[in-house]
């Protein structure tokens, strides 16, 4: 029998001991609300959340609702610009990393 694992435990898991790839799944994240896949960032970045920061952390650090978090931060969430700045500000605090975006050209 093969054994399997959640993608969940093994996104925790791996964000918990290495902050590299804590790091690049708040940048992937970044990418992809920036490049049109919100409902993908969202997911992820909810993934991040609870594999760092947790979400009660997280509603003091952006002083909004836990509750308001994970409703955002779900597939068919629909947080403001005001609440993804407050909510990635907080990660890249927690994760100590600068967020810079750079173009690239369309090919």
């Amino acid at each position: 029998m093969a054994l399997t694992r959640s993608y969940r435990t093994t996104t925790i898991e791996r964000s918990q001991r290495d902050p590299e790839f804590a790091q690049g799944l708040l940048d992937e994240a970044a990418t992809l609300f920036l490049n049109g896949e919100p409902e993908v960032a969202r997911i992820l970045l909810r993934d991040l959340v609870n594999a760092t920061l947790g979400f009660e952390a997280l509603a003091k650090e952006t002083e909004r609702p836990s509750k308001s978090l994970h409703r955002m931060l779900s597939a068919h969430g629909n947080p403001s610009m005001d609440n993804l700045a407050a909510i990635f500000g907080a990660m890249r605090s927690w994760l100590n990393v600068e967020i810079r975006v750079t173009a690239v050209p369309a090919q």
